[in-house]
């Protein structure tokens, strides 16, 4: 492969630097032989009536999933890993089902291990009326055998108390924290895509590429497959290839891929206006302006808190 420019594929090649596939995920997962992805990470469709899916009976999207998952760890190899980032399947009477329930018994049945279960939290979503509005989703890290691919230190994050030291015994004195940071944690907070995201385009649901390049980094090595079955614009594979990573995924919308093709050269190039890994949610500066209650809001506020 030559990183020196970038190809893009529209069939599984394992010389190009990207796949995308117009069609359906199974059709570009059969095309990849067994044991060639390193990572499969992915934000599949919730069932719950967006543009770019058509809602289905509950069970019969199970089964879909279920195909789905099959397929990828097929083409695991055995020190791989598997992401599947999902939130809730919201009934038509506004009943909840965590779809990270169901997809751990999906993937208990087809041999994988789950090694965290992570909290991805966010600050903006819909605002519900009738139940608390939802502000993190979670994404199941599974491997396909106890020997997998983990890299702490490309991800990990600054220390809390970066100078403290140990106090007593044969190390007092020296400090005690990894000088490259600590370990991130299972729980993280990064900004999901909304409309005023730097990374922003048509579609609504939009993966933010710094939450799949924490799980690149430290799940893959440079030169690795990284496999996305539900592509849409492709922030999958621009992670992998920022960090030189090979890439391939399906979509069934043109428009998608095409903006995905858009954003990977850009990517490739260095020149993709995205969030930088790891920079701070909010940073405190001396502009800051602090949102004040109107004083009529504040007054119906604490009619409805009285006793």
């Amino acid at each position: 492969m030559l990183w020196g420019e970038v190809h893009i594929s529209t069939r599984y090649s394992h010389d190009a630097a990207a796949t995308l596939f117009p069609g359906d995920r199974l059709e570009l997962l059969r095309q990849i032989p067994a044991g060639h992805s390193r990572l499969i990470v992915t934000s599949p469709p919730y069932n719950i009536g967006k543009r770019y899916e058509k809602r289905i009976a509950f069970d019969e999207y199970l089964g879909r999933q279920r195909d789905t998952i099959r397929e990828c760890a097929r083409t695991l190899a055995d020190d791989g890993s598997l992401c599947w980032q999902v939130g809730n399947h919201i009934a038509g009477d506004g009943e909840v089902f965590p779809l990270d329930i169901y997809i751990y018994r999906i993937c208990k049945e087809l041999g994988l291990k789950l090694r965290n279960r992570i909290v991805w939290s966010f600050d903006h979503g819909l605002h519900c009326r009738r139940r608390f509005s939802g502000r993190y989703e979670t994404i199941l890290w599974f491997t396909k055998t106890d020997r997998y691919t983990f890299n702490l230190d490309p991800v990990r994050v600054p220390q809390k108390y970066p100078g403290k030291k140990y106090f007593k015994g044969p190390k007092a004195g020296q400090y005690s924290c990894n000088p490259l940071g600590k370990n991130p944690g299972d729980l993280w907070v990064i900004p999901n895509v909304k409309h005023n995201h730097i990374e922003k385009t048509s579609h609504p649901c939009q993966f933010p590429i710094e939450l799949v390049e924490r799980l690149v980094l430290s799940l893959t090595h440079e030169g690795d497959l990284v496999v996305d079955p539900y592509l849409g614009v492709g922030s999958t594979a621009c992670a992998a290839v920022i960090h030189r990573r090979r890439a391939a995924g399906a979509d069934l919308i043109a428009d998608y891929l095409r903006i995905a093709r858009e954003r990977i050269r850009l990517a490739w190039d260095g020149k993709l206006p995205r969030r930088p890994l790891d920079r701070p949610v909010y940073t405190p500066g001396s502009n800051d302006r602090i949102a004040q209650m109107p004083l009529e809001l504040l007054t119906v506020r604490d009619a409805f808190r009285a006793p």
